[in-house]
């Protein structure tokens, strides 16, 4: 498990005064901000201060320290924002960071190996799991729920599943 968790992304300027378009990525949008320092993957960009200004389609537009103009804000676009595991909250047993999914290797109830985590999606209705399937380019979905996923151990680096009938086919 990683040390940092992917909590929003910036999608470019909103306006000419630097502000952003911010994505938040955790369960309460505007709790974005209270995780702050957030930094850039590798660490080397550091925002100390996200004041969320207005709520727009798909995000926020924002204020991030540091960033003073359009043309600042547009050079950021696409950034990823990570916050310490630390300081987010405790799961419940039944629930995941996405970035702790990535990279299982995922079994059927009979032990076969059907692929490894390789993204999570939602669009909209439930989380799916992107398999990659061994000794293929095919990538196949799976729905991320508890009838088709019964058991995710993480500590064993698996998860047991029991995917719709031919979807593997």
């Amino acid at each position: 498990m990683t040390d940092k968790i992917c909590v929003g992304a910036l999608a470019g300027a909103f306006g000419v005064h630097g502000e952003v378009r911010l994505k938040s990525f955790t369960a309460d949008p505007e709790a974005i901000a209270d995780y702050v320092p957030l930094t850039s993957e590798d660490g080397e960009q550091v925002f100390d201060q996200i004041q969320l200004t207005r709520s727009l389609k798909n995000g926020f537009a924002a204020r991030i320290s540091g960033i003073g103009s359009k043309e600042e804000a547009d050079a950021l676009k696409g950034l990823q924002l990570f916050a310490p595991r630390d300081v987010l909250p405790n799961l419940p047993d039944d629930e995941f960071y996405h970035t702790d999914l990535m990279g299982l290797e995922v079994f059927d109830s009979g032990g076969a190996l059907l692929g490894r985590v390789h993204a999570v999606q939602n669009h909209g209705a439930e989380d799916l799991l992107e398999l990659q399937v061994p000794g293929s380019s095919k990538t196949v979905l799976m729905p991320f729920t508890l009838a088709v996923v019964p058991t995710v151990d993480l500590s064993a680096g698996r998860i047991v599943a029991d995917p719709p009938e031919g979807l593997f086919d």
